[in-house]
């Protein structure tokens, strides 16, 4: 009797086995999401002997704000820029770069329901997204020489059938795009206002 419960129990463990790796190739690999990178553009070198990277804004899971939840967020995105295009060339004076604002809100939407939204996929959440940078020069005696802001805003919205990964790779997206806007205008603005400390 010992002996036929152990060749039944054989089977048993190999479905187990069988079904958890059907599972696992079920669920699909959580993709990457490398930092940006804009390093391929010509830096902004500025008559500045320091760079200094601030993160005025503290990133926030309470609703609305989801910033948090993203894969790559929009002020860890705006300190790899100011690393990839701001670079010191100078012996005095200090450059500040200030994530002043970095959040993503998010809004739920109003879907079908009934027969109609059986058949039909809605656009379930919005997410807004905020980013602005403020620059300054500072002497060293501490007198702001200079001061520019920069302020972008960028929504998409998700529909209600996206998995997980369709989700972050939609915010991801988001930040890439909310990041261009900046890395445009906020070169404009400091060739504009920093003119006299651009090398």
């Amino acid at each position: 009797m010992r002996r036929l419960s152990k060749i039944l129990a054989f089977p048993a463990i190999l479905l187990v086995a069988a079904l958890s790796l059907a599972a696992c190739e079920l669920t699909p690999p959580r993709p990457e999401y490398p930092p940006f990178s804009y390093s391929e553009k010509a830096p902004l070198r500025f008559d500045v002997a320091q760079l200094v990277v601030e993160q005025a804004y503290t990133p926030s899971a309470e609703p609305p704000n989801v910033e948090l939840l993203f894969p790559l967020r929009p002020d860890q995105a705006a300190a790899g820029w100011a690393g990839d295009r701001l670079v010191t060339a100078g012996s005095t004076r200090r450059l500040r770069f200030i994530v002043s604002t970095a959040s993503v809100t998010e809004t739920a939407l109003e879907t079908e329901t009934g027969m109609s939204g059986a058949v039909t996929i809605d656009q379930a959440e919005r997410y807004n997204a905020t980013l602005t940078i403020n620059v300054q020069i500072v002497e060293d005696d501490g007198f702001v020489a200079g001061n520019a802001t920069a302020t972008v805003r960028r929504s998409v919205t998700v529909p209600e059938d996206a998995s997980l990964n369709d989700r972050e790779g939609i915010w991801y997206q988001l930040t890439k795009t909310l990041m261009d806007d900046m890395d445009r205008q906020l070169e404009e603005v400091l060739k504009t206002v920093f003119f006299r400390f651009l090398r």
